[in-house]
C-alpha cells in the first residue's frame, strides 16, 4: 500500500513532474521515493523493466501514476520510445530519480578478481552507470526551467563490501559519473546527487550473497544501531528533489544510521 511508510504529507512537489524508475515492489527503495514524492503533490511517471506492467501497474494505481513504460537501458530504440511516451503526457521534467543496477549473480559472491568475467564487468558497468549517463542526458533536455536528479548507490563503491565486488566498482562508476554530470549540467540550473542508503530489504539484497548478514551487520555497526529507514531515505530524496535542495549537487549523501562514519567498535577494541 501506499502508506506502508510514515510519509508526512504536503505540497512542496506541487506542480512538478518527473521520473521515477526501478520501482518493484513495495520494497524498492524507488518506491518508498516515489510515495515520498506522491505525499508532497508530485506528478509521477515510471519507467519499469520489460515484462514487469502486472507487477508495477497496481502500484502506479496507488499513487495514481497515470504514466507508465517499459524500458530496456541497454537499447536505445526502447529509450527513445519510453522518453517520448513521458514527453507526450508530461511535456517537460522537474525531476528524475535513476534506481538501475544489475550485476550477473555468480558474480556477486566469492572472489571479485576470480569470478568477474569480461561479459559481466561490461554488463555491470552498462546498466549501473552508463544507463544513469545516458538517462541524465535524456532527462536534462526536458528541463528548460532547470530541474532535479538522483541516482541510488551503496557504500560497497567506496570501500571493499564482501561478495558485493562487480557492483562495488559499478556503483564507484556511477558516482563518478554523478560529479561529471553535475558540472556539465549546473549551468542549465540541473542538479545531480547521489544517495547511499545503507543495506534495506530489497530485491537487490537479496541477490547477493550473505544479504541477511550485510543486514545485521549495518544495524550493529551503525552509529545508531539501527536499520536504515525507508522514511529517511524518501526523505533525502524528497529534499535532494524539491527545493530545499538549492545550492547542492554533485553530492554523495549518505542516509545509513551513521554506518559509513564507523571505525571500530568497543567490541573490536576488547
Amino acid at each position: 500500500m501506499a502508506d506502508d511508510y510514515q510519509m508526512p504529507k504536503g505540497e512542496l512537489m506541487k506542480g512538478k513532474k518527473g521520473i521515477v524508475t526501478g520501482v518493484a515492489n513495495h520494497q524498492s527503495i524507488a518506491w518508498g521515493i516515489a510515495c515520498q514524492l506522491a505525499a508532497q503533490g508530485a506528478e509521477i511517471a515510471f519507467l519499469h523493466l520489460p515484462g514487469m506492467e502486472r507487477r508495477v501497474q497496481p502500484l502506479a494505481e496507488q499513487l495514481g501514476v497515470k504514466v507508465l513504460a517499459a524500458v530496456d537501458v541497454t537499447d536505445d530504440a526502447s529509450m527513445d520510445a519510453a522518453f517520448e511516451t513521458v514527453k507526450a503526457a508530461f511535456g517537460t521534467l522537474d525531476f528524475f530519480v535513476h534506481s538501475i543496477a544489475f550485476a550477473n549473480k555468480d558474480e556477486l559472491k566469492g572472489s571479485f578478481v576470480d569470478n568477474t568475467t569480461r561479459e559481466g564487468f561490461l554488463r555491470a558497468l552498462d546498466i549501473s552507470a552508463f544507463s544513469f549517463v545516458d538517462c541524465a542526458r535524456r532527462a536534462s533536455a526536458m528541463m528548460p526551467n532547470g530541474g532535479s536528479i538522483i541516482t541510488l548507490t551503496y557504500m560497497g563503491s567506496e570501500r571493499a563490501i564482501p561478495n558485493y565486488n562487480t557492483m562495488g566498482v559499478a556503483k564507484a562508476a556511477l558516482e563518478a559519473a554523478t560529479r561529471y554530470a553535475a558540472r556539465d549540467l549546473g549551468p542549465k540550473g540541473i542538479r545531480v546527487n547521489a544517495l547511499s542508503p545503507g543495506a534495506m530489504r530489497t530485491l537487490s539484497l537479496a541477490g547477493i550473497s550473505g544479504g541477511r548478514g550485510m543486514l545485521a551487520k549495518g544495524r550493529s555497526l551503525s552509529a545508531m544501531k539501527e536499520d536504515t529507514s525507508m522514511e529517511g531515505v524518501a526523505g533525502a530524496a524528497l529534499w535532494l528533489l524539491s527545493d530545499l535542495g538549492r545550492s547542492t549537487t554533485g553530492e554523495l549523501v549518505h542516509v545509513d544510521a551513521g554506518f559509513h562514519i564507523m571505525g571500530f567498535t568497543e567490541d573490536d577494541e576488547a
